[in-house]
């Protein structure tokens, strides 16, 4: 959601007098959350990686396919600073587990690539999350689903 729908979000619920947030719900939402990022940041770091260094790959991974694998574009992604992402870069280079090249096109332009040895790694990881969606992901879902009511859940986030 960006700042001008949560903005207006918000005034919306500032417009209904009586209206109380779900503190209980909203504090579940975040409590299923923090469960999933924990799981999360103890499997990056049992395979010898950031939580960041996860991330980071998986944004790269993931990427649409319009969207060119550059630190800008990363640093969007993962809501992080530029400076930010590239010393994640750095560190994943060092450890084998993505690679820099210029753009032939634009020697200008620096893209980013994950490794064969950094694939390897990430669908180890992903594995391990998917797992672990299976079994937290119906708590999540619920708590979410105490929060967004089926009615507004159909709408998509531009």
């Amino acid at each position: 959601m960006n700042a001008e729908a949560r903005r207006a979000a918000a005034g919306a619920l500032r417009r209904r007098p009586g209206r109380e947030p779900d503190y209980r719900a909203l504090a579940e939402l975040r409590h299923q959350i923090r469960r999933f990022l924990t799981f999360s940041e103890r499997e990056a770091r049992a395979v010898g990686i950031e939580p960041q260094q996860h991330q980071l790959l998986l944004a790269l991974k993931g990427l649409p396919g319009d969207r060119r694998p550059t630190v800008g574009v990363l640093a969007e992604r993962l809501q992080l600073r530029h400076h930010s992402v590239v010393g994640l870069v750095d560190r994943l280079v060092a450890a084998g587990l993505a690679s820099r090249r210029s753009n032939a096109e634009d020697g200008r332009e620096v893209l980013l690539a994950i490794t064969a040895r950094g694939e390897r790694l990430l669908r180890r990881l992903s594995l391990a999350h998917q797992a672990e969606l299976q079994a937290a992901g119906p708590a999540l879902l619920e708590a979410l689903a105490t929060i967004v009511p089926a009615s507004g859940a159909t709408r998509r986030r531009q």
